[in-house]
């Protein structure tokens, strides 16, 4: 809960953030942002010494209680206790879960080798979608939270060079759309963030200044994006209007575009 006088990102200490897939560079950003609001941490990812590590160290540098939980994505199997799990411990602390785990795979080889297609959907697309059933219940009874799922700017359309992804990403959007619509009358907020190129040192000088997102500014946007009670943010916000001019090229000019 909000103390009074403070905007609605900031906790009283006693809310809780999950992050899903918490070693990612956004990951780890959003949890210091979350953590530097005020809220307690439920971290968890597949490494589950690395996520131990990320939890001790934001709990030190921001005085907040920061937990630990291994999570495969594509381990549905284990999903269910998973999230029964999570909520039992937290009970009614649980003010909302980031869905920040993906892999952009190898799309070239996923164009013919489909293990590696299914990994790619089942990592960006089944994975969210199975934990989300089982976690999307609890948020229902209490009717308040928020959900927040990283998309990608490469959902918003098919490109040849990487429609796998994209399909995965554009498939997730589409999911959350559609929660958005349904968890509205409950009181619950779900938020889609379409990041651009992520700034690494991979990118560092192959996409122009302003183009890719620095992790700790889509971080930032996450929590306006909550506080605001968005429905999608683009990161960095020029991407908008890239993809809606993507979108609309004519589907005859844009097969010859080779994008």
């Amino acid at each position: 809960m909000s103390r009074p006088g403070t905007p609605p990102q900031e906790s009283n200490g006693s809310e809780v953030v999950l992050i899903l897939g918490a070693t990612s560079m956004i990951a780890r950003e959003t949890a210091a942002t979350f953590a530097g609001a005020g809220y307690d941490l439920t971290l968890a990812g597949r490494d589950a010494e690395e996520v131990e590590r990320v939890a001790a160290d934001i709990a030190i540098r921001h005085g907040v209680s920061a937990t630990s939980e291994r999570f495969d994505a594509l381990d549905t199997d284990d999903h269910r206790r998973f999230a029964e799990a999570v909520t039992g411990a937290t009970g009614d602390a649980l003010a909302g879960v980031v869905v920040a785990f993906g892999v952009l795979g190898d799309s070239e080889r996923a164009a013919t080798d489909f293990d590696e297609a299914q990994e790619i959907i089942a990592a960006n697309y089944v994975g969210a979608v199975s934990v989300l059933t089982h976690l999307v219940p609890y948020f229902e009874r209490k009717k308040s939270g928020f959900i927040v799922g990283i998309s990608s700017v490469s959902g918003d359309r098919g490109r040849g060079s990487i429609y796998t992804y994209g399909s995965a990403k554009g498939g997730f959007s589409l999911y959350l759309q559609g929660l958005r619509n349904r968890l509205h009358k409950s009181g619950v907020h779900v938020l889609t963030v379409k990041p651009g190129f992520i700034d690494t040192r991979m990118t560092y000088g192959a996409v122009k200044p302003g183009m890719a997102a620095d992790p700790a500014a889509v971080a930032r946007a996450i929590i306006r994006g909550v506080r605001k009670k968005k429905s999608v943010i683009y990161v960095p916000r020029i991407w908008r209007l890239i993809m809606f001019a993507i979108r609309n090229i004519p589907e005859p000019i844009f097969k010859r575009l080779g994008l």
